[in-house]
């Protein structure tokens, strides 16, 4: 057996165990609903669930009220066309339907039921969906051949009042025609004017065909060719959906055909278009080469072959993946929250606008971290955006919920700006406590200097911030590096023109910057050298005394090195009487709702003056989120039951928070438990000061404020905000990190007002 064989095997058996454990399979359900008394199940079941019944029957739109119809999809296939692997049969298509569902629930929040049925007949397969209609909100056909696909389609769209969408056609020619505009935006061609040599007439070909005569391109000027030839008006071997196309002389060849055509589109075999075809087209061809895993034509071919070339193919070892996952989750969650009737063509056009205005924007940090090195900014080799973009979900639903009301296909009247707010907190889960921070932050203009200039995420931060138009960036760094990075990431923004840099190696302002950082420091050990020596490698320093010195406003630093490190800068530079750290502040996004905990970083070993300080400092932080603060000192010690350090320190700072009236809720000291369990606090405590579960636990040292925010951000995005306070109030935040549904945290970091 050679490596080659070996490293198959190997390949093989690991995609086998993904499938096998810890649970055969990659779906299971979950209650939704508490069934954990008596009561519970008299009201889940018998006698309660009557009721539901008796108004679905009485109404029986009411049904997505009561059940999870509306949020409910059906993945049907009867295992006729799977993948590349044809006809395996029903049962043997099963991993990807469940795969299918299982992507629904990933990019869209939407629940699937995977259904495989052994059933050949084409009209019979749709008899039977059709009878499935009261179960689900919408129906996915998967996976069936053609033309079979086509007349399942039209009986079930015909027959059933709720969205059917057939993805290997629909899905797939959304995502190309998404493609399509926007190279034909680049090659600044218009859709009337293109010639399309399309190949392969099947279910995803003919769709993505028809979704392009729908973009403007007249049906005349698409030549299609199938494994039989060209498609023209004597052959009788056709669907309806193909005839639409079969308007070419019948001894035109692929070669002829090919010749002054703008695009290509493949959908049939392997290296089926020759490179000498492809030098034969217009200037910068369209080459969608979309067979599976290999294409009608490798990039390198088509590249050498037409310098101009824009390419599309199936594989994610390319750019510009075509992947279905870019439509069907969203197009089913705008459908589905506005109760569609079915997903009209003006749905799948606003779909494949938003997908194309996507690809135009400039990349979030989080899909340049998911695909580093790869050049994510519009042009040739970046034509529709990634699968990973979390702009997808708000972008596409909203479109095509709006269409579908425009066009009166929505049984249901939503709030557009909502349903964005909504679907945004979904995928980013600080995104609803965060919109009234960046509310306020929108308000000020402010210069802002990033001691990490160099880093990816901050070129990207700079990016965002510069195409807001409400903050200037100051990015500490070399100018070179910093040029070659933003030219690496495909990122517009332009030193001079868009942001100001600090060169720590040349800049005007070096003697100014380390004679103020030594007239501050001179009496703490630090020498002239020293001073000069820290201005020209220490970044954050450098930030920081742009701030003391007033050539910036705020301060954004922490991408690497220790919370500890930057604080030491920061504090040598910045406090003052007024201005003082008081703790570091973190916020987790939860299912019961936002925690705050603290103090995670600034003070190791609490004093009561520090923790009492630290509980005001964290009410007045959590009120600007729009909260109000219920807070518990946590501790060791539960109500003094234990004369440990702990409870010592946090009733002695309890005592100081008691010495006059505070405006919000605070007790202690008590465990994390009691905290969380209000029913269990007014069992251990009956008259305790706290009003339901508490939003923000302060403990007395950072082995225990970390060790509770760590065991949280295992399971929960988080992030991470310092707090500093003027002694008036003035304190804040600034975001500097879009969010990402796939990635473990977000973070925001200190700022001074």
């Amino acid at each position: 057996m050679d490596k080659n064989d070996t490293q198959q095997n190997i390949a093989r058996q690991a995609a086998l165990d993904y499938h096998e454990f810890p649970k055969p399979g990659k779906l299971e359900i979950r209650p939704t609903k508490p069934i954990a008394t008596p009561r519970d199940l008299a009201r889940a079941y018998s006698p309660g669930v009557a009721e539901a019944c008796l108004e679905i029957a009485a109404n029986p739109a009411t049904a997505t009220r009561y059940t999870a119809k509306r949020n409910l999809v059906a993945v049907i296939s009867n295992g006729t066309a799977v993948l590349g692997l044809g006809n395996i049969g029903a049962q043997a298509s099963k991993p990807v339907m469940e795969e299918k569902a299982v992507l629904f629930k990933k990019f869209a929040g939407i629940d699937c039921f995977d259904i495989e049925v052994d059933e050949a007949d084409p009209e019979a397969l749709a008899d039977l969906i059709c009878k499935l209609e009261p179960t689900f909100g919408a129906v996915n056909l998967e996976d069936i051949k053609a033309p079979d696909c086509f007349i399942v389609e039209r009986i079930c769209r015909d027959c059933m009042g709720i969205p059917v969408f057939h993805d290997d056609q629909h899905g797939t020619a959304i995502v190309v025609a998404a493609a399509a505009q926007n190279a034909l935006t680049i090659a600044r061609k218009d859709p009337k004017d293109v010639r399309i040599v399309g190949m392969g007439a099947g279910a995803a070909g003919v769709a993505c065909l028809s979704m392009l005569n729908k973009m403007g391109v007249p049906i005349e000027q698409i030549t299609v060719f199938d494994k039989e030839g060209v498609l023209h008006p004597e052959r009788t071997d056709l669907a309806p959906e193909q005839m639409k196309f079969a308007n070419s002389p019948k001894d035109v060849n692929l070669k002829e055909a090919l010749k002054g055509a703008d695009m290509f589109l493949g959908l049939s075999g392997p290296g089926l278009l020759p490179a000498k075809a492809v030098s034969q087209m217009a200037d910068h061809p369209i080459i969608f080469a979309l067979a599976n895993p290999t294409p009608e034509i490798m990039p390198e071919e088509a590249r050498a072959a037409s310098n101009g070339a824009m390419i599309a193919t199936g594989r994610s070892d390319y750019p510009n993946q075509v992947n279905n996952v870019l439509c069907f989750p969203f197009i089913f969650r705008g459908a589905l929250d506005v109760e569609a009737r079915e997903i009209n063509d003006a749905m799948k056009l606003a779909c494949v606008d938003a997908i194309a205005s996507l690809a135009r924007r400039t990349t979030t940090a989080e899909v340049g971290e998911a695909y580093e090195g790869e050049k994510l900014t519009f042009g040739a080799e970046y034509l529709i955006p990634k699968p990973f973009d979390p702009r997808l979900l708000p972008t596409v639903a909203v479109a095509v919920a709006k269409a579908a009301m425009e066009t009166g296909a929505a049984r249901r009247t939503i709030d557009l700006d909502h349903y964005r707010h909504t679907l945004e907190g979904e995928v980013y889960k600080s995104s609803m406590i965060m919109r009234r921070i960046f509310e306020v932050a929108r308000q000020s203009n402010r210069r802002i200097v990033f001691a990490e200039g160099e880093d990816d995420r901050v070129l990207r931060a700079a990016q965002a911030m510069v195409e807001d138009g409400v903050d200037t960036p100051i990015l500490v760094g070399r100018p070179d590096v910093i040029s070659q990075r933003l030219e690496r990431a495909g990122l517009s923004i332009k030193a001079g023109q868009d942001f100001d840099i600090v060169n720590p190696e040349s800049d005007d302002r070096y003697r100014d910057y380390w004679q103020s950082y030594y007239d501050v420091m001179k009496r703490k050990g630090v020498t002239p050298d020293l001073a000069k020596a820290v201005m020209r490698t220490n970044t954050t320093a450098i930030a920081a005394t742009m701030v003391h010195l007033g050539d910036a406003d705020s301060l954004i630093c922490g991408t690497f090195g220790q919370y500890h490190w930057h604080l030491n800068y920061v504090t040598q530079m910045l406090q003052t009487d007024k201005l003082s750290p008081i703790g570091a502040l973190s916020l987790v996004i939860l299912d019961a709702g936002p925690l705050f905990v603290t103090d995670t970083h600034v003070n190791i070993e609490q004093t009561p003056e520090t923790l009492a300080r630290t509980v005001i400092a964290s009410a007045r932080h959590v009120r600007r989120f729009g909260l109000e603060p219920r807070i518990a000192l946590c501790s060791g010690s539960q109500f003094g039951n234990l004369d440990s350090p702990s409870g010592r320190v946090t009733r002695a700072g309890l005592a100081i928070l008691d010495q006059e009236p505070r405006g919000f809720e605070y007790e202690g000291e008590m465990h994390t438990d009691a905290a969380l369990n209000p029913e269990l606090r007014e069992r251990l405590m009956p008259d305790n000061r706290l009003t339901g579960r508490a939003n923000v636990l302060v403990y007395s040292n950072t082995d225990a404020a970390g060790a509770a925010r760590n065991l949280l951000k295992k399971r929960r995005r988080w992030c991470r905000s310092g707090s500093y306070t003027d002694g008036h109030g003035q304190s804040g935040t600034y975001r500097n990190a879009r969010r990402d549904p796939t990635r473990a945290f977000e973070y925001c970091r200190p700022r001074r007002i």
